[in-house]
């Protein structure tokens, strides 16, 4: 393992992981009504992650099932898996494919492409590295927060309806955000 992930990434290891998606979670926010944010997460995801010896050489993937929409309202999370949002008919899942990683003065940013609707856009995480320690079972898990924001409409989720005072009822900026537990597949020879 190279110094400055040493440095950087205090018990930094090299492997190969796999998202643990009871221990993990995909959420989000977006403004409704002008005044306060609606917050939602997806149930049904995976995903894999590998670490490399130069931790900027490491990459990441997840596949997210949009029909596993949770705002805790069933009637808007029908409405969401339908034509004017995810159409989860035709669209199963989105999917993040990392990129690059930068590292810079601790800060971690995992630059990647979400594919949602067909449409695919770069989409970077800035990433917090919680650690890695052993589990119950033996075995090794870490943990990684992220978060970032989009805008729906570059996706083509355009659905909206207008305010009689002006403002419309949901806003474009989605904030996202991941607290991943990932397990140890394989370590790096």
């Amino acid at each position: 393992m190279s110094t400055a992930a040493t440095e950087t990434i205090p018990g930094y290891l090299a492997g190969t992981w796999t998202i643990d998606p009871v221990h993990s979670e995909i959420g989000f926010s977006i403004r409704h009504m002008m005044v306060s944010k609606v917050r939602g997460r997806f149930a049904t995801f995976s995903g894999t992650i590998t670490t490399a010896e130069d931790p900027t050489a490491s990459s990441a993937r997840a596949e997210i099932a949009l029909a596993s929409i949770d705002t805790n309202n069933e009637q808007r999370d029908g409405h969401l898996r339908s034509n004017d949002f995810f159409n989860t008919e035709s669209n199963e899942t989105m999917t993040w494919v990392s990129t690059g990683v930068k590292i810079d003065d601790g800060d971690i940013v995992v630059d990647g492409e979400l594919t949602l609707l067909g449409v695919t856009r770069s989409v970077p995480l800035a990433v917090e590295f919680n650690g890695i320690g052993p589990d119950a079972w033996g075995g090794t898990r870490a943990g990684f927060s992220a978060t970032t924001e989009i805008n729906r409409s570059d996706f083509g989720l355009s659905f909206n309806m207008p305010l009689d005072g002006g403002g419309v009822v949901i806003g474009d900026k989605v904030t996202i955000h991941l607290e991943i537990e990932a397990v140890l597949d394989t370590p790096a020879a």
